[in-house]
Parts: C-alpha cells; structure tokens; sequence
C-alpha cells in the first residue's frame, strides 16, 4: 500500500476549500448549528426524582457520584428494593453507571416500554404533522424490538434524537471488552438497519462480536454498541468541530471507568466517533489497552504520542473511502487534525481489505473486521498491516496477550 500523505500544494487547496466552505456556513447560519439550548429530558426529571428519594428511609446516594460509590449502594440492597428502585426510577437506574448491568438492562426495559407508550399516543396526534406521526410510529417500532428479553440495553434516553447502548456477551464475565463508538447520524432510529446493517452500530457490535469468537472461542468477550452521546446530523459544523466530541468524550470516561471487573478494554471508534476517542484518549483508565480508528478525519491531534495515553493506537482506511479528501488540518476549532493513517502520525496502520467505501470496515470477510477480533481477542501479533509488512506489529508478540 502507497503512503495515504499527499502533496503539500494539494493539502493548500483542500484546506482553503474546506475554510470557504466553513464561512459560508457560518455566514448563513449565525453559528446556530453549533448552539444548543438545554431542554430537561425524561432523564433529567427521573434523576431528580432520585435525588430526593429515600428507599426504606434511607436517603439515595448522588446518581453523579462516583461509579464505585454507586456499586456499594447497590450491593446493599435487597432484590426488593433494587426492583422498586427499578419501577420508581427505570431511566436513572438504567443510566446509572455503578449499578449492576443485569439491574440496568431490566431498568432499560421498563423505561422502553413506557416510552413505547408515549409515542404509540403522539402516532395519533393531530397536532404533529404526518411526518411527525410516522417518525413516531418508527420510534414506538424500536422501542419494542429493543425490550425484547434477549436484548441487554446498557443505556436509554429517548430525548430528542436519542441515546442507547447495547451490550452482546456477558459484560460481567468478560476476558476482554470491545466497545464501539460510531460517528455521524447515529440516533436511536439508525442505531440498528435491516439493511446495510453493518453501517450501524448494532450491525457493527455484533459482527464484530461474532469475530471475536470465531477468531478465539476460549477468550471470553463482549462488545458495547456505544451509542450513547449526541452525534452530529450530516457533514456540517458540528461534525466539523470537537463540540459533540467533548461530551461524548466525557460519557465514554464515566462508561469505561463503571465497567465490572478489571478486564482489558478495546475501543473502535469509526469516522467522527475517532474524534470522540481522541479527545478521550488522556482520561481513559489504563484498562483501555487499544484504540483503533476505522476511516477518520483525524484525532484531534498532530501524533499518536500527543494523545496523552499509553493504549496502542490502530488505525485504518479503505482505498475509496471519501474521508480520505476531507483537509486534515485544525484551524480556530475547525477540523480534526492529522490523518491517522499517514506515515507521520505513528498509529499501527492495518489492513482494511475487502471494506468498501466509508461504512464497510465491520462487513464480515474483511480483514478490517478480522483485524479487530484479533486485537479484541489480544492476538496482537496476528494482526495484517496496511503495508504488508510487518511495522504495525513491531514489539508485539504473537501470541494471545494479557
């Protein structure tokens, strides 16, 4: 494979396009699409109920509190209390990183139902707009294909567009943790596809899931569709800044930091979700021992060492994926950074064969998807780099690592 860095005339022109194509927007939009008001969600309200509650007497602990602290609440109480707990407070209990997972997946499921039921009400709602009424039948849809029983939802806010995270395989008895972080367009609507169904987070986590246990059946795994902070809509300004990174980077640290035990975690972070890895590579817990990128615009950062964590950084792109002519440059908040997969950045660039296009790197059959079970599973050494060589794999062993 030829270096993806391409000539400094034509980095020039890409960045004046990209800065024109940026005032423009601003000019005719007043900055707008990068302000967002605070409106109090279901979630909001349902964890200040919280904080003025009592479970027999006793006061509930700060649902912000440390993950830890929330843990030793919960082992405290009885399977009575957790489940009134469950019923008074389904959506603060389910996005209560410390509570037990198999008490949050219940929580979720209670939460869906209900909120399954307010939008079964707006389906008929003379006061929205048709579209308005069928975007309210397809939310009602998702929200009962996801309480189903054999779905574990790790998180669930329906507001405005929507939050969510599933997990598939036992997150408490995990070897190895896999989490994906998806990028643009993901909302709780697009979180699973009938068709294309590896373009979305769903699809992903589970393909990548399958991998993993096709690649070692004895490594004991689990992978989050991490889905659970505001991605930007379409190629616009928010996707052109860090804002949603910052948020996002901030709710994947609490996520990883509450996950039981202490097994080795992998993240894979596509298209704009890398920006949310990047921004959230300095604050991961040491448990985080890799992060691979899938088809990014950039890190926000010139090199790998500058992202301040010690977990080996991965990084791949497809020969036709159109990210490759989006201007890796950072200017006044605008951009991204470095490209992750050029010679100077210092990430372990693997092999992408067989994905096409921006949105194919989890298809089975790939050797990006194989790639990633062989790190997921901590089989390293096995990996195929980008160049046919051996430089992604330098000091790494073989074997299964620990």
């Amino acid at each position: 494979m030829t270096s993806f860095d391409s000539s400094p005339q034509l980095n020039a022109w890409r960045a004046l396009l990209a800065l024109a194509v940026v005032f423009v927007m601003l000019a005719t939009t007043g900055w707008t699409a990068v302000r967002h008001r605070g409106v109090a969600s279901p979630l909001e309200a349902t964890l200040s109920a919280w904080e003025r509650g009592h479970i027999d007497g006793r006061a509930l602990p700060d649902p912000h509190g440390p993950a830890d602290r929330l843990a030793r609440f919960f082992a405290t109480l009885t399977a009575q209390q957790s489940t009134r707990l469950v019923d008074r407070y389904p959506l603060a209990v389910g996005n209560m990183n410390g509570a037990p997972v198999e008490l949050r997946y219940r929580a979720n499921r209670v939460a869906l139902g209900q909120a399954r039921k307010i939008e079964r009400r707006r389906m008929h709602d003379d006061r929205l707009s048709p579209l308005g009424q069928q975007e309210a039948e397809r939310r009602m849809k998702r929200f009962g294909v996801m309480m189903r029983p054999e779905r574990h939802v790790l998180a669930f806010d329906p507001m405005g567009s929507g939050r969510m995270a599933e997990v598939f395989g036992d997150l408490d008895k995990a070897d190895r943790v896999s989490v994906v972080v998806p990028g643009v367009d993901t909302n709780l609507l697009t979180f699973e596809r009938t068709f294309r169904k590896y373009t979305a987070p769903v699809g992903m986590a589970k393909a990548l899931y399958g991998a993993e246990r096709e690649a070692n059946p004895r490594v004991r795994t689990a992978v989050i569709a991490w889905a659970d902070y505001t991605a930007p809509v379409g190629i616009g300004v928010d996707a052109a800044t860090a804002m949603r990174a910052d948020d996002g980077a901030v709710r994947l640290n609490a996520l990883v930091r509450a996950l039981p035990g202490r097994s080795p975690v992998a993240l894979y972070c596509h298209s704009y979700g890398s920006v949310v890895c990047g921004v959230a590579a300095h604050q991961l817990p040491s448990r985080v021992q890799d992060i691979a990128v899938a088809g990014s615009p950039g890190m926000r950062a010139d090199k790998a060492s500058q992202l301040g964590t010690h977990a080996r950084i991965w990084a791949t792109r497809d020969g036709d994926d159109w990210i490759a002519d989006v201007p890796n440059m950072e200017v006044g908040g605008l951009g991204h950074g470095a490209d992750p997969v050029s010679d100077g950045f210092g990430a372990r660039v693997l092999s992408a064969t067989g994905a096409v296009g921006h949105t194919g790197y989890f298809t089975p059959g790939t050797k990006s998807l194989t790639n990633f079970a062989e790190i997921g599973t901590g089989s390293h050494g096995s990996v195929q780099c980008a160049n046919r060589d051996d430089a992604c794999r330098e000091g790494l062993s073989g074997g299964s690592a620990a």
